[in-house]
């Protein structure tokens, strides 16, 4: 078995079914009607989003993200409308986790991510979304991030680090990975991801802890400080060590 033959292995190992059909949406039908009444008129939309929307979603770390649109009138904070979320999940039992600008949550075995955002008003796209690593919120366009992912046509060495990331149970947001993949890869070998692969693990060993990746819909929000010194460093030594694996069972599975 050749590298790229065993890397579509895994990735099709952790593929994430899609359509209506889907374990994935089918859980997020189910929630819908109870978002849709803790929300009430403020409900702008419910759309699929994040790595789901993107085509990078792993089975066994998030299967759905559910964007939360809401009008640009609600009333509260971005930290309250997120605590609210929150306790609507716990009530319910779906064993809410709180995450960096979502929350995780477990429903019969599919793990979805709800991202509540509010909007801006007079900018369809633009929403406010709490940020808890810092205890603010930032202003971004989730379509934007969606839209960027999916034309990068990379998406099979993203899905890659992504399982990577989750086998070694890195701390590592999920667009800071996306963008800093595809910054990596700018001269990317279309017919070989396998060597994608090892060139991008070989990047965030030599390069992480000082390239700079903005968010594409707003320069302010610097995603590559999202991370700690300490956090940064397991990657890159956990990258280091995967990158000088002589076999590929080694590297990822």
């Amino acid at each position: 078995m050749t590298g790229d033959e065993y890397i579509l292995s895994i990735l099709k190992k952790y593929e994430v079914p899609r359509g209506p059909e889907s374990a994935a949406e089918q859980a997020a039908n189910r929630i819908a009607p109870k978002i849709q009444r803790w929300a009430g008129g403020w409900l702008a939309s419910l759309s699929y989003s994040g790595s789901y929307a993107k085509q990078t979603a792993v089975h066994g770390a998030t299967d759905m993200d559910l964007f939360i649109s809401l009008k640009p009138e609600m009333p509260g904070t971005s930290k309250k409308i997120y605590d609210e979320l929150f306790t609507l999940a716990t009530l319910h039992g779906w064993n809410p986790r709180r995450k960096n600008v979502s929350i995780g949550i477990s429903i019969n075995g599919i793990n979805l991510d709800l991202i509540p955002g509010r909007g801006q008003a007079g900018y369809e796209s633009y929403h406010d979304l709490y940020w808890l690593k810092s205890d603010s919120f930032r202003q971004t366009d989730v379509h934007l991030h969606v839209d960027t992912v999916t034309k990068s046509h990379l998406l099979s060495e993203i899905r890659a680090i992504k399982i990577w990331r989750h086998i070694h149970q890195l701390d590592w947001p999920s667009l800071y990975l996306e963008l800093f993949v595809i910054t990596a890869l700018t001269e990317k070998d279309p017919d070989s991801p396998a060597l994608n692969i090892l060139h991008v693990l070989d990047a965030i060993g030599e390069t992480l802890e000082t390239t700079c990746i903005v968010d594409p819909a707003n320069p302010d929000n610097v995603l590559s400080n999202d991370l700690t010194p300490e956090e940064k460093t397991a990657i890159v030594e956990q990258a280091k060590n995967s990158a000088s694996q002589q076999h590929w069972e080694d590297i990822i599975w």
